[in-house]
């Protein structure tokens, strides 16, 4: 299920002509909601998300979802719009990439400090996105199987419907861990500890103008913004680590 966010609530769409809609994997919307706000202020544009797991929304927008912008989890679902001619050329961009965190249940005070310790017994489930359209899921599932640990958990596994219903699994003690994106952890109900990034494929978060809307310069004009001077900081504060650094 898709969540739809915007940062001007009181407003309606039909009454701006510069209202653009982008639609946004769920890893994003602490992100993406706080460059929201800043990118209205400075356009007197209205921005409306629609947050979910990328592989979902790129079939909404292949099937004709009323979307201005795309901004994936993963450079594939980008790649497999544009190579349907489903984006303006020339807007595809690297924004971010992502990072896995472990994270615990402080309310059912159980820890996990180490992947291993996801065998436990008291560790009864274990939250990732669903990784066939999810790209955190599916870079948590990457991670476990190479840590030969996937054919042990599976039994334990809570698939949420994307990276952010995860986090929600830990937060409201359905389940005592998950795997979830970085961008996403810093909330006081969990404990986190990074994820060894050798252990999963790079997540090269990519967005780009979706083909067929009626707000191009603005939805440049957003992705620019995204990956300028205002966007980057937010990004890198959020736990994304940025393109052309490091």
């Amino acid at each position: 299920m898709l969540g739809a966010a915007s940062c001007s609530p009181t407003a309606a769409p039909a009454q701006n002509d510069r209202a653009l809609t982008v639609a946004a994997a769920s890893d994003l919307q602490s992100a993406f909601q706080e460059i929201g706000r800043l990118f209205e202020q400075d356009t007197g544009a209205r921005v409306t998300f629609l947050f979910g797991s990328s592989g979902n929304l790129e079939k909404q927008i292949e099937n004709g979802a009323p979307v201005d912008l795309f901004a994936s989890a993963s450079e594939e679902y980008i790649q497999q719009l544009t190579s349907k001619g489903q984006t303006v050329s020339g807007t595809e961009q690297l924004y971010g990439l992502g990072r896995l965190v472990l994270v615990s249940s402080k309310a059912l005070g159980i820890r996990a400090d180490k992947l291993s310790d996801l065998l436990r017994p008291e560790v009864k489930h274990l939250s990732i996105a669903n990784p066939d359209h999810a790209p955190y899921g599916l870079a948590a599932k990457q991670a476990l199987t190479a840590a030969g640990l996937w054919d042990q958990l599976k039994p334990k596994i809570v698939y949420g419907e994307d990276a952010r219903q995860s986090l929600q699994y830990v937060q409201t003690g359905n389940a005592e861990v998950g795997i979830v994106p970085l961008s996403l952890s810093d909330v006081p109900d969990v404990d986190r500890i990074t994820v060894d990034e050798s252990l999963y494929q790079p997540l090269r978060q990519s967005l780009a103008v979706v083909k067929g809307t009626k707000q191009e310069q603005l939805a440049r004009q957003f992705a620019a913004f995204v990956n300028g001077p205002r966007g980057r900081p937010i990004m890198k504060r959020h736990g994304f680590a940025l393109p052309g650094e490091g």
